[in-house]
């Protein structure tokens, strides 16, 4: 069974998306460690490593995922789980900004998918169980 690391990042504690994230998953069939609300990235990244896990879903929606994710794939990569997949969605950035570049910003800090404002997590399931080689 594959392990999945979710999470509400930073000074954010919008826990109803986050309940309903681990319930979707747990229900598709993953082990959901869920690290909570008012997550730093070491909580993330210890979570997985204690864990063994095999994906990092973070969430924002307080609009300061951008800053709260920065440097983030770069801790993975020294905390030796550098090749983690890791995913980010919600209200990533503050205001309204054109997806297609908040989601190059986010690509080019290292997550391997980003998910615009309101999408539902039935709709990354699919990438999910791609990106897990199911």
């Amino acid at each position: 069974m594959k392990t999945i690391v979710i999470g509400v990042i930073g000074a954010d504690v919008h826990a109803v998306g986050n309940k309903i994230i681990e319930y979707t998953l747990k229900h598709a069939g993953y082990n959901v460690v869920n690290v909570g609300v008012l997550s730093s990235q070491e909580d993330f990244i210890n979570a997985a490593i204690e864990t063994n896990a095999d994906m990092i879903l973070v969430s924002s929606l307080y609009g300061h995922g951008e800053i709260d994710c920065r440097g983030m794939r770069e801790k993975c990569i020294e905390a030796g789980i550098g090749d983690i997949i890791l995913y980010v969605g919600g209200n990533i950035v503050v205001g309204k900004q054109d997806f297609k570049e908040v989601e190059q910003r986010f690509l080019k800090m290292g997550f391997n998918r980003v998910y615009p404002p309101g999408t539902p997590i039935e709709k990354a399931l699919d990438d999910i169980a791609h990106d897990l080689g199911e």
